[in-house]
């Protein structure tokens, strides 16, 4: 496994919130961070069938666009009872005209489950790839997983996406109703972002 010895990393990410995130955690090692938007990086198309294709597809276009290695990442929530949907195409069931709303996804994969007849549990995980590229083409590629199962109705108020009605393997309350660091310790993110600082940040 290739050890980053660059002193800049890009995010390939127009994300201010993810952004920040890497910027913590990375401050430690000394690296400077910076991200698409602030290099005026267009958002390339995401054509992958996979979580590895399109973060694939990020981290290269940033790194070849602007000769700095690019850490880009994919992640979304798949549903057994759903055949894994939706997957790949976690953020694209929040779209609407004016942007991304998760409270409309969340109803929808409930009505999905719904008209299944899915017996609960309903089990599903969380996925994040993470996707590291240099500008010569070479990549290292990190995922991590969340297990647990989904809730409804919908609870707590903290976290992102379908944060409110995922509850993790173990846990009585929902990632909405932890706080940013209880959910950090148990989510894919984490788990993804771990990995990455052991294989090339160590």
């Amino acid at each position: 496994m290739r050890k980053f010895t660059e002193r800049t990393l890009l995010i390939a990410t127009h994300n201010a919130g993810k952004l920040d995130e890497f910027r913590q955690i990375l401050a430690p090692y000394g690296i400077t961070v910076t991200s698409a938007k602030e290099h005026d990086l267009p958002e390339p198309e995401e054509t992958g069938t996979t979580f590895v294709e399109n973060a694939s597809i990020k981290a290269h276009a940033a790194a070849e666009a602007t000769g700095l290695p690019a850490l880009a990442d994919d992640s979304g929530l798949e549903v057994a009872a759903l055949n894994g949907a939706p997957g790949v195409y976690t953020a694209n069931w929040a779209e609407t005209p004016t942007g991304r709303d998760f409270v409309m996804a969340m109803e929808k994969t409930h009505t999905a489950l719904r008209e299944e007849g899915a017996a609960q549990p309903w089990k599903a995980r969380f996925c994040c790839t993470l996707v590291l590229a240099w500008p010569d083409g070479h990549e290292e590629v990190f995922e991590g997983h969340a297990a647990g199962e989904l809730v409804w109705p919908r609870r707590g108020k903290d976290g992102h996406g379908y944060d409110p009605m995922f509850q993790p393997e173990g846990e009585t309350r929902t990632f909405a109703e932890m706080t940013s660091e209880e959910k950090n310790a148990r989510s894919h993110r984490g788990a993804a972002i771990s990995a990455l600082l052991e294989g090339c940040f160590s």
